[in-house]
């Protein structure tokens, strides 16, 4: 169904990742490559200055890591990436530099400031300029 699918999965509820990422796998095209994505914050600047400064790389390294033995875990052939930034602008960057056809993207149940700011989820099927499935 599917030839290029983005799965982004926030460290901090992988097991909501997985289950994205399992869905993936069963609407992808033969010979159809899914990318594993997690996307790092960038810390403001003065917030910075008072916190260790391999912060960034390691959160990076983590993320890595995670989503690489995922990939192991379940069995499913995946390129892992890692984004840096506000994670809905990193997901609709990575599905535009991979031309990618369809974004799997977790939801969760919204709180009350999703409704002042939004979520990532929200931004997401706003601005994607492909299919988004969104996994409650």
């Amino acid at each position: 169904m599917y030839k290029k699918i983005i799965v982004p999965v926030e460290m901090g509820t992988i097991e909501r990742g997985e289950r994205a990422f399992r869905k993936a796998a069963t609407l992808l095209d033969a010979g159809g490559e899914i990318i594993l994505l997690n996307v790092v914050q960038d810390v403001p600047t003065y917030i910075a200055v008072d916190l260790p400064a391999e912060l960034i790389d390691n959160a990076i390294d983590d993320g890595r890591a995670q989503l690489e033995q995922l990939r192991l875990r379940t069995g499913i052939p995946a390129k892992v990436e890692i984004g840096r930034g506000p994670a809905a602008h990193g997901i609709l960057a990575a599905a535009a530099a991979h031309d990618a056809d369809l974004i799997i993207v977790a939801s969760h149940v919204p709180d009350f400031s999703n409704y002042f700011i939004g979520a990532t989820a929200d931004r997401v099927v706003r601005h994607a300029k492909c299919s988004v499935l969104v996994d409650r």
